[in-house]
């Protein structure tokens, strides 16, 4: 019948749709992992040698991109006792920040009453770096108007209130080439004294902001000449002084300092790592901002995110002084009235209260060196009363920090962990030094040593474990990699029968590790160090580089060196070799690269800076160290001996002169 004749074309044709639909499921799958890989290929690539500092966010677009607003104004957020911080700020950000995000989400993103007309006009719209971030015409800086040029009183900047004070800030965007005449007509109008820039000129190949000061010299920008009196840098930030006067006016060239604060380490992307570095800055802008002085003028790139930011913990912190407790969302609301869009990302805003949490927990731990004596002598004398923090007190502030085992995943990797010398002491996937990997060898890029900051630059120190037999290859493959000429040894090879390093260098003549030839040229014993000078060969191509090896004696495994003086030497020592090399990474290790290691990179930093500042932080200079290495300075005696030499330095130099 006709009926079972048709039944084979049914089996057929449903073959047919099955196999289509089997090819189009293989074809997207095909796809989507396609997809996958070039995304996750991209996303290796822009990842240099190293992570960024920061935590990683979507980036800004060039027109700035504003979240969508929840109008969920229904929930109030109280001001929050400072006591309730810690346990506030575990809350919100569990979850992966959920209720940070709520609470940003829940902010007004301005006033509705306000109008752009100014900043929309058509002579002004070219000023805007970004055509959706304009100051409102209610809070605006107005200039003075230029003779014959009507719009001439617009500029990109806005009034923003202190804390207590009206108008304290002024928030601006960074200029562009076009108005760099009307920025420096602004900072002189306004009788403005310093000025907060909180974005680098160009980041991830993109022009945040034109460069609006001469690198050395004057320059005359339209009525304003700038002159570069002297700047100083540092790790975070670094500071420039001018000599600004304004020439239109016959009247007596009066002149002014204006004090250009730069904050350096701002990542590419999100917020930094931690606070401290902006919660030094901070400081060093009160300090530094005089009296009686017009606005602080404050800018990124778009002068809304960080802006609002800095403004932000500035307020707060003051609150905290005077109130016991922080109202960041309500201070937040009453600000954008002032300039819409303030503080960008929830990561900027649960950024603030990591910074206020910081700044709470810790303090102030800050020294004037002519206080130094006082402050040992509190430290030393603990008494009971309670308002006496002993330095045991202090130091167990550091251990009681948490060590992200998450971040250690590369050191953990069953084809490293022969590699570490001590299982807890493994550098951080984000700051760990990283080797070129060789031709068809897994894992060939780890090794035990993690880059550290000085006091003036990123990355200035590798902390490193004391090689082991199967690791001095690649000891000397990191040296040659960074080009480093300095290597500081804290440990003897034997201690109390315990091999604690291995040999890495020749006794006499020279010796080959793998690619690397290692030769001694010299080796001279000053008073508590041996100073050794070694060639290092790198063999495939015959290039060769010279190596000064500082090794100190006086360091017992148990407990801390005698006396301070052998400390302050080998540092001088190494200082002076840096300087005649070119300050690549130094290399310091002792057996596990963390508590002599770390005490060493301290004491450097802090030594610098009493140098520089007359002013030292061994709280927070080790509270650093153990962020970017665990276990750095591991014991009281260890952290208390920083103090110490610090003592020493001052009375080997005591004329205070040094320091005022």
């Amino acid at each position: 019948s006709l009926e079972n004749a048709s039944h084979p074309n049914h089996h057929i044709l449903s073959t047919v749709l099955v196999v289509l639909l089997l090819l189009l499921v293989i074809t997207l799958l095909v796809w989507y992992f396609l997809r996958l890989k070039n995304q996750r290929k991209a996303v290796v690539t822009t990842v240099d040698k190293k992570i960024p500092n920061g935590i990683l966010e979507e980036q800004e677009q060039q027109t700035v991109v504003l979240l969508p607003r929840s109008p969920s104004a229904s929930k109030t957020y109280f001001p929050i006792p400072v006591d309730h911080l810690e346990e506030e700020y575990r809350l919100r950000s569990a979850d992966d920040g959920k209720l940070f995000r709520e609470e940003y989400n829940s902010l007004p993103g301005g006033t509705p009453q306000g109008t752009y007309e100014e900043a929309n006009k058509d002579e002004n719209k070219e000023k805007n770096r970004y055509p959706n971030i304009l100051p409102y015409d209610h809070s605006r800086v107005v200039l003075s108007q230029l003779d014959g040029k009507p719009c001439s009183d617009y500029v990109n900047a806005s009034y923003i209130d202190g804390y207590t004070e009206k108008n304290k800030f002024i928030g601006a965007q960074g200029p562009k080439e076009d108005t760099v005449a009307d920025f420096w007509r602004m900072i002189w109008e306004q009788k403005v004294a310093t000025v907060v820039m909180l974005t680098n000129l160009k980041e991830r190949k993109e022009d945040k902001c034109y460069q609006y000061w001469p690198d050395q010299g004057c320059w005359t920008y339209g009525n304003v000449r700038v002159a570069v009196e002297d700047f100083t840098v540092l790790v975070d930030y670094t500071i420039r002084k001018f000599c600004i006067q304004y020439q239109a006016s016959d009247a007596a060239k009066t002149t002014r300092l204006v004090t250009q604060l730069h904050f350096t380490s701002w990542p590419d992307f999100g917020v930094p790592f931690s606070p401290i570095g902006m919660l030094k800055f901070l400081k060093k802008v009160k300090a530094v901002n005089p009296p009686f002085a017009g606005p602080i003028v404050v800018h990124c790139s778009a002068g809304v995110g960080r802006t609002g930011t800095f403004i932000v913990i500035d307020a707060m912190i003051d609150m905290m002084h005077a109130e016991q407790k922080v109202d960041v969302f309500g201070f937040v609301s009453k600000i954008r009235e002032q300039r819409s869009q303030l503080i960008q990302t929830d990561m900027q805003y649960s950024f603030i209260y990591q910074a206020l949490l910081e700044y709470y927990l810790y303090g102030d731990t800050e020294l004037d060196v002519s206080s130094l004596e006082g402050h040992l002598h509190k430290l030393h004398n603990t008494f009971a009363d309670g308002d006496r923090v002993g330095l045991e007190e202090e130091f167990k502030k550091l251990t009681n920090m948490r060590i992200m085992k998450e971040n250690m995943r590369t050191g953990n990797l069953p084809a490293n962990m022969k590699k570490n010398r001590v299982l807890q002491i493994i550098p951080y996937d984000f700051n760990r030094v990283i080797l070129s990997m060789r031709r068809g060898q897994e894992f060939t890029d780890y090794v035990n040593a993690t880059f550290i900051d000085g006091y003036r630059q990123k990355d200035y120190f590798i902390a490193t474990q004391g090689p082991l037999t199967h690791t001095v290859e690649d000891f000397w493959r990191m040296v040659w990699e960074w080009k480093c000429h300095s290597i500081v040894m804290l440990t003897e090879l034997q201690e109390r029968e315990q091999d604690k390093c291995c040999q890495y260098w020749p006794t006499e003549d020279s010796v080959t590790y793998g690619d690397y030839t290692v030769e001694l040229k010299g080796d001279t014993l000053c008073e508590t160090f041996s100073l050794r000078d070694l060639v290092l060969t790198f063999v495939p191509e015959k290039q060769t580089r010279a190596i000064r090896h500082f090794h100190f004696h006086g360091w017992p495994e148990v407990g801390i060196p005698a006396e301070g003086k052998g400390m302050i030497d080998i540092i001088a020592s190494v200082q002076r070799q840096q300087q005649q090399s070119g300050n690549h990474p130094i290399v310091v290790h002792c057996s596990a690269g963390a508590g002599r290691t770390g005490t060493f990179i301290a004491l450097s930093n802090i030594l610098e800076r009493v140098k520089a500042e007359g002013l030292l932080d061994v709280f927070q200079t080790v509270k650093s160290l153990r962020m970017q290495r665990p276990h750095m300075v591991q014991t009281v005696e260890q952290y208390d001996f920083c103090y110490r030499v610090v003592q020493d330095f001052v009375d080997i130099f005591s004329d205070y002169a040094n320091f005022k």
